[in-house]
């Protein structure tokens, strides 16, 4: 299974699903023009996956990203497929960019656009999840540079010292879980 993965790629003519500020569907259009100049809302997925010891899987995405490449950011984030519902368009990316399943928590969602650069934007409302994994993580070369495990001491101090280092939207949605959903984030932190 390893080697199929390794061989998938997003693609920027992927059509994604527009929405209005509601989260109402209104049509759809490929990855690359969302992503455009200030970008158009579109829906996306934001999981963050924990080990068993409490500590979050955070992903280097690749240098081929054309929006943030080598930036840190949660342990995997994409969008759904027009047709797929969000449980299926979650199961397939935690397969396709890591080799693994997690049951995962719906938490809230958001709306949120950043800039990079001259090169586009990104404009979500993202449906923002927690899960927990058993299992070795197994990255998508084409998909992410690389992985780690951070307990959230770490990762406040990086935040602190380094924040350039991570993607805009990892940060917006850190700090509303730690600050507006605290006792749910608390039981993934919380060791087995």
């Amino acid at each position: 299974m390893k080697d199929n993965l390794s061989r998938i790629v997003s693609s920027e003519a992927e059509q994604l699903i527009l929405v209005d500020a509601d989260d109402t569907v209104s049509g759809s259009l490929d990855k690359a023009s969302c992503h455009d100049g200030q970008g158009i809302l579109h829906r996306a997925f934001s999981l963050f996956i924990f080990d068993r010891r409490g500590r979050l899987l955070l992903q280097q995405r690749s240098a081929d990203k054309r929006l943030w490449p080598l930036y840190w950011s949660n342990s995997c984030c994409s969008h759904p497929r027009v047709g797929e519902s969000m449980e299926k368009a979650t199961e397939r990316r935690l397969r396709e960019e890591l080799n693994i399943r997690a049951q995962l928590k719906f938490v809230y969602k958001f709306t949120y656009q950043a800039s990079y650069e001259t090169l586009g934007s990104e404009h979500e409302l993202c449906w923002v999840y927690l899960g927990r994994v058993d299992q070795d993580v197994v990255s998508n070369r084409h998909e992410i540079a690389a992985t780690r495990f951070l307990t959230v001491a770490e990762l406040r101090e990086e935040l602190a010292t380094v924040p350039e280092r991570f993607t805009p939207w990892f940060k917006l949605e850190w700090q509303r879980l730690e600050n507006d959903h605290a006792t749910i984030l608390g039981q993934y932190l919380t060791p087995l």
